[in-house]
């Protein structure tokens, strides 16, 4: 599956980036891909693939459901045709960022994100303290036909102290500065399905 990106939207990302920090747009991806990917993200859950997500870093890592109950599997080049697709429209958005805003982002990372009902994430940031290298969170929300009593909001809580919860309905892609905006998964009452990622500088080790 091949996309076409010259038409994508980017300039709406670009200037709520560069002008409040974040970004929601709805209908980012299309139906049909959408649909697909939340396909491969539910054969994926039923063939044991997912894991239980870590907190921390490195050795450092461990399970604490208290913290985030979400399972994850990350994403390869090569793995499907729908994945190959997603990586290539955000390879898209990653190089308009660049022309646009100078963020020198070098590379994506990024993984599907299946919530049990009930499960949550707690308020944090996507930047870690010893590593600057995660720039611009990136997510696409993968739930058809979802409603406001399913709950399971993406909840930013925003520089001048104001909150904006997102509704996770499929097709919407969130974007938004990774040191700048904690967030946090607030429970659903089915489950939840995303995929997560990041663009990434390059690291003073990198070369």
């Amino acid at each position: 599956m091949t996309i076409d990106t010259t038409d994508m939207p980017f300039a709406v990302i670009i200037d709520d980036l560069a002008t409040q920090g974040w970004s929601l747009l709805p209908g980012f991806a299309s139906q049909t891909l959408t649909a697909e990917l939340a396909q491969e993200c539910r054969a994926r859950v039923k063939n044991g693939a997912l894991s239980p997500a870590r907190v921390g870093r490195g050795a450092g890592q461990e399970i604490r459901e208290a913290i985030r109950g979400d399972q994850i599997e990350w994403l390869e080049p090569g793995q499907s045709a729908p994945t190959n697709a997603y990586l290539q429209l955000i390879d898209g958005l990653r190089l308009a960022l660049n022309q646009q805003l100078f963020l020198g982002l070098d590379s994506y990372e990024s993984h599907f994100a299946f919530y049990p009902a009930g499960a949550f994430y707690k308020k944090h940031l996507d930047r870690f303290r010893d590593d600057d290298r995660r720039t611009v969170s990136v997510v696409l929300y993968l739930n058809e036909q979802w409603q406001d009593e399913f709950g399971g909001e993406l909840r930013l809580y925003l520089p001048d102290g104001e909150t904006r919860d997102v509704r996770p309905e499929a097709g919407s892609l969130v974007v938004f500065m990774s040191a700048d905006m904690p967030h946090e998964v607030l429970p659903a009452t089915r489950e939840r399905l995303s995929l997560a990622g990041w663009f990434r500088r390059r690291g003073a080790d990198t070369f």
